[in-house]
């Protein structure tokens, strides 16, 4: 299953347009926050499907039910670009544990690359909630592989895959790739991929974007 924020009318909308213009990108705070307010929007969005149980909370005149998460998520991301919307998503999912995967695209001399995973940092997520996210879902590769990389510490009860921007490609090459119970968050999804594998129109580098240039 997908969902893609943007089809429907909202505020959403606004982030979507900021993270994409050229002019609002000089500001990199703005950029990193809106991908923030991104990740909290879909961490709203993502707990509707998660499993509760009623608990009774005491108030100064009295006790009531309410209705509360039985287990927090375990948030994963993709070192370094994920980090802005993997802290909008712990805003809200607050007493989440967190696993972060270095991944990158490593390039040859022919213009090709290859996508390399070179760390994981993860608690065991055995039969729990995994929502991992990425700002670019490209190809989808790096998704994929950190997925993988992932089941070293077990294997997850469902998976969220939550991205700001993804090709229509992309998307589908992690709906294959990933189990049945995988479900895919979008902010949007963009039609063109380069030969290069960057989304058009898409919004750039997300990496660069929020932290600078790297070498």
């Amino acid at each position: 299953m997908q969902e893609i924020l943007s089809k429907n009318n909202s505020l959403f909308n606004h982030f979507i347009a900021e993270i994409r213009d050229i002019n609002v990108q000089k500001d990199s705070m703005r950029f990193r926050r809106n991908l923030e307010r991104m990740g909290e929007v879909f961490a709203y969005e993502i707990s509707k499907y998660l499993d509760y149980h009623q608990v009774e909370v005491t108030t100064p005149l009295g006790v009531s039910n309410e209705n509360l998460l039985i287990h927090q998520p375990v948030l994963a991301t993709i070192l370094r670009a994920g980090l802005p919307m993997h802290q909008g998503l712990l805003n809200y999912f607050d007493k989440a544990q967190n696993a972060f995967i270095s991944a990158y695209r490593k390039h040859h001399k022919d213009g090709s690359f290859e996508v390399a995973v070179e760390y994981l940092s993860s608690p065991d997520i055995t039969d729990k909630v995994v929502i991992l996210s990425d700002p670019m879902l490209a190809t989808g590769t790096s998704i994929v592989l950190a997925y993988q990389a992932l089941l070293k510490r077990g294997i997850p009860k469902q998976i969220h895959v939550v991205a700001a921007i993804g090709s229509a490609a992309g998307v589908d090459y992690v709906r294959k790739k990933l189990p049945g119970n995988s479900k895919i968050w979008l902010g949007a999804v963009d039609e063109e991929l380069t030969a290069q594998s960057y989304i058009v129109p898409g919004l750039g580098d997300a990496g660069d974007l929020a932290y600078g240039i790297k070498i």
